[in-house]
């Protein structure tokens, strides 16, 4: 009779300890998985703000942060780049037209060079509407009409394109001289899109 007791006893003992180590297990799996969960958390945000960074630090074609020179700038039917910024250019200018003005005192010409592409499927084609100014680090915006000189190999805006046909050419600015590089050229791809800014240089 007493040997049943033990064994009922050693029985029960050996259930209870099974059970807890099928507890302890139980929490073990439940904190590897919780670990494992909160390592891919920390995975994500990780990359999530590597991938803010990386948007943070490219430009955004603000005035602040203009695009840099060569960066296409697609409105509706148009793409427009500009490509270049020759600064200190008025030797050039001058010697491109007898009845170019030379700029005020204080001031230089720059020549931007642009092209201008039809992305559109019109089968009259279309003429360019697109606009430049130069914006100055005083905040003075100066525009094409301001002097009024010919520019070697002149952009021909109004010419007619078809789809894929463009037009490379010149702007001529007088500009602060003392500034001329630290300004920016503003663009409308088109005559009522918003204004999109490239670095001078």
């Amino acid at each position: 009779m007493l040997m049943c007791q033990n064994s009922r006893m050693i029985k029960r003992i050996l259930a209870v300890a099974a059970m807890s180590l099928s507890l302890l297990a139980l929490a073990g799996c439940s904190d590897s998985s919780q670990d494992e969960a909160d390592a891919d958390t920390a995975a994500a945000e990780t990359t999530e703000a590597e991938a803010s960074d990386g948007d943070a630090g490219s430009p955004e074609g603000t005035r602040a942060d203009p695009f840099p020179l060569g960066t296409p700038i697609i409105e509706g039917d148009w793409t427009v780049t500009v490509n270049s910024v020759a600064l200190a250019a008025t030797e050039q200018i001058l010697a491109e037209n007898p009845f170019n003005d030379p700029p005020e005192d204080g001031q230089e010409y720059i020549l931007v060079n642009a092209t201008i592409t039809y992305d559109g499927d019109d089968p009259d084609g279309s003429f360019a509407t697109a606009m430049f100014e130069y914006v100055s680090t005083e905040g003075n915006t100066i525009n094409t009409f301001d002097n009024l000189v010919v520019a070697p190999d002149s952009l021909d805006a109004m010419t007619t394109l078809y789809a894929g046909g463009s037009v490379t050419g010149n702007i001529a600015f007088a500009v602060p001289s003392a500034t001329a590089g630290d300004g920016v050229i503003a663009v409308r791809a088109e005559v009522l899109s918003d204004k999109v800014y490239v670095a001078v240089r």
